[in-house]
């Protein structure tokens, strides 16, 4: 089937969460059709049934859909070239490898898994590189169809030229030459039937007219075989676009299975979905200019495959915290308010709370939602501190100072009525002009006595308006007492 528009695909294997750099190819198959007025193909790659997680293509969906990775035709939403799922065409790639052994291009293999192994441990103890020794290349079409008649397992197996080189372009690595003698006959056809990932891909991608295929660089060193799967066929060979890995440092990859975040992973720990996407657009992706932030509109607009590095990408948790700080300061009050509920109520019991008031005070010091819950921590509970935070290393005064300080806040708190952010910062601000000190000599005993900590994401001011009234004093009290205490 002929397309006159770009054809990209997303084709996961439903095998657990959404790691960082399979949505980056979903991103990048997106981008590339969007960007040329194309359309983007979601396929599930199901073949290997051992490894299926339950629930995971369900996963599958909800991540593209929450990202806006929306796909034009797939398992749910239908298309001309369906089904979209490899287990309803298990009968494609049967035909597909019997014609390839007509063809020549492919051969049966009776051999079991114990003569396989044996062959293994003998290349292995000489030094060799493992591959099938051809042991079944050799027979005779009768002996074959006596296995066949008998019902002997067998496998499809991908027949390599003897000789020569083969060469394929990459979008991103430029054009690539292997010599035949280093490739493997690769199996394409298991004995159950099931194809392989190597062989239901290239028929897949062929069927359902792809254009460009992305996917990760790890299989640059298979796509020799996959175009002399293409030309034994007479099919025209799609565009490659391979991606570099994705690397939690120099020497290793991230990897879920070694601990890493998955997508999932980093929007339950308070990451907006919309910071993720642009983090990852990066991994791997330069923009021409300096400008970082995109959302996904601006994504389709700006993206061009050259700007695809070669190198590996390092996953940079400090940058990614940065731009998520960024998308949470461009959130409406109400947005962001929504957004961090469940982390404010994770962190703080008391109902009478004004979440509002938290949300505000947190949003400008903000960086990832989950922050949030340790620092309200002091909300229901004062912990137990020690009177040297009284004292700002800054203002440099003494204890006595800081009593002396709070012995005058307190009547000044008793006697407002207003104890609103405004109220409170209108009467301390009197008080500071007062005493002729600076702000600091104030409100940093204020800060300490009200919350028990160093640092907060809001000051003395905004804490005593989130705890209210009564609670406010009986903190400055416990905290001028703590302080008589320690001087007796």
């Amino acid at each position: 089937m002929k397309f006159d528009h770009v054809r990209t695909r997303f084709a996961p294997s439903p095998t657990g969460y959404m790691h960082v750099g399979n949505l980056r190819t979903a991103l990048y198959a997106y981008l590339t059709a969007k960007s040329q007025g194309g359309k983007m193909i979601l396929r599930i790659e199901d073949t290997d049934q051992e490894r299926q997680v339950e629930g995971a293509v369900d996963i599958i969906y909800n991540t593209l859909r929450e990202t806006g990775l929306l796909w034009d035709e797939g398992p749910d939403v239908g298309g001309p070239v369906g089904p979209y799922i490899q287990s309803q065409r298990m009968d494609l790639y049967k035909k597909y490898a019997l014609e390839l052994v007509e063809k020549g291009a492919a051969y049966y293999c009776f051999c079991d898994k114990e003569r396989l192994e044996e062959v293994r441990m003998v290349q292995k103890a000489s030094g060799m590189a493992p591959h099938y020794d051809r042991h079944c290349l050799s027979l005779t079409p009768e002996e074959i169809k006596a296995k066949l008649d008998a019902g002997v397992p067998y496998v499809i197996r991908q027949r390599i030229p003897d000789s020569g080189t083969t060469t394929f372009h990459d979008e991103v690595y430029g054009d690539i030459t292997v010599e035949n003698s280093t490739l493997d006959d690769q199996v394409l056809l298991k004995a159950d039937g099931m194809p392989t990932y190597n062989f239901a891909n290239v028929v897949d991608d062929h069927l359902m007219a792809m254009t460009y295929v992305i996917r990760g660089s790890e299989y640059l060193s298979s796509s020799p075989k996959y175009n002399l799967l293409y030309e034994a066929f007479g099919w025209e060979i799609p565009k490659y676009i391979h991606c570099p890995p994705v690397m939690k440092d120099q020497n290793y990859k991230l990897s879920k299975r070694n601990g890493d975040a998955s997508y999932q992973d980093l929007v339950a720990k308070g990451y907006l979905k919309e910071a993720v996407l642009n983090y990852i657009l990066l991994l791997g992706w330069s923009p021409k200019g300096d400008k970082e932030i995109f959302s996904l509109p601006e994504m389709v607009e700006a993206f061009d495959i050259e700007g695809i590095s070669k190198s590996p990408a390092i996953f940079d948790p400090v940058k990614l915290r940065y731009l998520n700080s960024v998308y949470i300061r461009a959130l409406s009050p109400e947005e962001f308010h929504e957004k961090a509920l469940p982390w404010i109520r994770k962190g703080i019991q008391r109902p009478d709370v004004d979440t509002h008031l938290v949300a505000q005070v947190h949003q400008a010091r903000c960086e990832v939602l989950e922050d949030i819950v340790e620092q309200v921590d002091f909300i229901d509970q004062m912990p137990d501190y020690s009177s040297e935070l009284c004292v700002s290393k800054k203002m440099k005064p003494n204890q006595q100072g800081s009593l002396d300080t709070l012995k005058q806040v307190l009547p000044v708190l008793e006697g407002l009525e207003d104890f609103s952010v405004e109220g409170l910062h209108t009467a301390l601000f009197q008080l500071i002009e007062k005493l002729g000190v600076k702000n600091g000599i104030v409100l940093w005993p204020l800060r300490v006595a009200v919350s028990g900590k160093q640092f907060t994401p809001g000051g003395g001011i905004e804490i005593c308006a989130i705890l209210g009234k009564e609670e406010s004093i009986r903190r400055v009290k416990a905290a001028i007492a703590k302080l008589e205490a320690e001087q007796n």
